[in-house]
């Protein structure tokens, strides 16, 4: 198992998903929260407390079954009763069931398939179906307060404007999945045709027309594809990493903080500029039209071609396009390529590494006092290393070990913590573990004390890959950043701030098409664009994100 697209709404499909090396460096006090004290006085003897969640169904995983829920339910002597939903399915089940009033008692879902968004945390907070989980955590989850406590950030994510907790999020400093917008270039392309790794905007557009009109992969047909990409949200489009040569482009709502001003990136000239440039990419026929299209399967299946065709592509990791298990045939061709140097800019797209804003984790009020005391104490023991991994990872003995004297922790000057059992080809799945549903709290400090293999082309060193690619966009980020992910919308504003935060991306998103395809000319039609905007409320969109800007640094 590899650990790779932690950041994707979609992107396990592609690559596995990120929280196999999944923990935390919460206080080391998991113990401390022994099960049953339903109050303090509970004997060890009571029946086990019944708990109802509603989750979701992962490849490989049963959780009524699992060796992590036997253990968690021995701990803390609960029962759990599983409500378990198609991933594909889990976002309309978890409607339906919170608008039929019929809900369980409390919902764990993976921040990549289904979450709570802030909006829905605030609705039902104020409802009182969410309840504030604020004193359950001070009684009886020492280890989320001391994490909260000691991560402003943290604390931000999950508190609301009214101060209340009513969910916790997915915490996890994916480091590679902070710098979603990478691309790969193929490596080997480039030796044989005597190039050096491109610097700038214009060292790039010159590699593509060489792959394009060199014949690099030898087999007197013009079949190679420069460079593609596809439509997800984990870094596969192409925009971002060749716009960020020109001006910001944070690949989300294609906002800018400048002197604590928040502003649209895409009515700036420099904006216009790199529509111009990637344009000519387009029309020099060096971008795969289908980048605008396809999906990552498809994407995968250009990458993966019988003849090897592709030249460079976006993605926050080369397994969503080619294949990094053993016996691959490409993955070591393609190496990243640092952010380029534009006429204006030489930025990095950088957000949050991968944590999604809203909740995870909430208690409903069907919860009995029992059954909200037991819940809080599974989750808090999932905020210290051992719970984590157990719960992320699988059972120790099972999918984890302790590390060897010789073993190699992903982080530099990090002691190892943690080495993975590599699974057995064949093999039945182990089912020690719950994966994402188990994504708690995995600061980078603690991500980083997993064993990783040292030869970065192996599977076994897939993570140590894209660390280190990750350290060359590291840095290039603006000075100032619009936290989107962090920045709590006032609530009676919030309906009306995400209809125009979605016309105004689809807006953004559709002319942009049409400028690089030529459907819309740059030139004639700019200032029609710009009208447009302004028709879609732009202004009012920037003001209410500045006033939620303004209150959250504040506090």
């Amino acid at each position: 198992m590899i650990l790779a697209a932690c950041g994707g709404n979609n992107a396990g499909n592609n690559a596995a998903n990120s929280g196999n090396n999944a923990g935390n460096t919460g206080t080391n006090g998991g113990n401390a929260t022994q099960a049953a004290d339903n109050g303090g006085n509970a004997p060890a003897s009571t029946e086990p407390t019944p708990v109802k969640i509603f989750s979701i169904q992962e490849t490989n995983i049963d959780l009524p079954t699992n060796k992590f829920t036997a253990f968690v339910e021995n701990k803390f002597n609960m029962k759990i009763n599983w409500e378990m939903n198609p991933t594909d399915g889990a976002k309309e089940k978890r409607q339906i069931s919170l608008a039929s009033g019929d809900y369980p008692d409390a919902y764990m879902l993976p921040a990549y398939i289904d979450q709570f968004s802030q909006a829905d945390v605030l609705k039902y907070g104020k409802q009182g179906v969410l309840l504030p989980l604020n004193d359950l955590i001070d009684q009886y989850a020492p280890n989320i307060k001391a994490a909260m406590d000691s991560d402003p950030e943290l604390k931000a994510f999950n508190t609301a404007p009214d101060g209340n907790i009513y969910g916790l999020v997915a915490y996890s400093q994916c480091f590679h999945c902070s710098y979603p917008n990478k691309m790969w270039l193929n490596t080997s392309w480039l030796d044989k045709l005597g190039l050096q790794m491109p610097k700038t905007t214009d060292d790039f557009k010159k590699v593509l027309e060489a792959f394009k009109t060199k014949d690099p992969n030898g087999n007197g047909k013009a079949d190679e594809v420069p460079l593609s990409g596809s439509i997800e949200d984990f870094g596969v489009r192409l925009v971002p990493f060749l716009m960020n040569g020109f001006v910001y482009d944070d690949d989300r709502n294609y906002l800018n903080l400048t002197n604590g001003k928040v502003e649209s990136a895409a009515i700036k000239p420099e904006w216009k500029e790199g529509l111009q440039f990637i344009k000519s990419l387009y029309d020099e026929k060096l971008i795969d039209p289908g980048a605008f299209t396809q999906n990552a399967e498809a994407f995968k299946k250009i990458g993966e071609a019988d003849t090897q065709i592709l030249g460079a592509g976006a993605g926050m990791h080369p397994a969503i396009f080619v294949s990094i298990d053993k016996g691959n045939k490409y993955s070591k061709d393609y190496n990243p390529v640092p952010p380029l140097q534009g006429p204006h800019a030489q930025y990095a797209t950088h957000d949050a590494g991968g944590v999604a804003p809203g909740a995870k984790f909430v208690i409903t009020n069907k919860a009995s006092k029992e059954a909200q005391i037991a819940l809080i104490k599974l989750v808090d023991y999932m905020f210290t290393p051992e719970g984590e991994t157990n719960g992320a990872t699988g059972m120790e003995g099972i999918d984890w070990e302790k590390p060897g004297p010789d073993d190699v922790a992903l982080g530099e000057g990090v002691t190892a913590q943690f080495k993975p059992i590599q699974a057995v080809e064949g093999e039945a799945p182990h089912n020690a573990g719950w994966s994402g549903v188990a994504h708690f709290y995995m600061p980078k400090s603690y991500r980083d004390s997993f064993v990783q293999a040292t030869d970065i082309y192996e599977s076994t060193g897939y993570e140590r890959r894209l660390y280190n690619a990750t350290l060359l966009y590291q840095g290039h980020e603006p000075k100032e950043l619009f936290p989107a992910w962090s920045v709590w919308i006032d609530p009676s504003e919030m309906d009306e701030a995400s209809m125009l935060q979605t016309n105004i991306k689809n807006y953004i998103e559709q002319n942009e098409l049409q400028f690089i395809t030529g459907n819309k000319d740059l030139n004639k039609d700019w200032d029609a664009y710009v009208k447009g905007l302004q028709d879609l409320k732009l202004d009012r969109y920037l003001e209410i994100l500045q006033k939620a800007y303004d209150s959250s640094t504040q506090k």
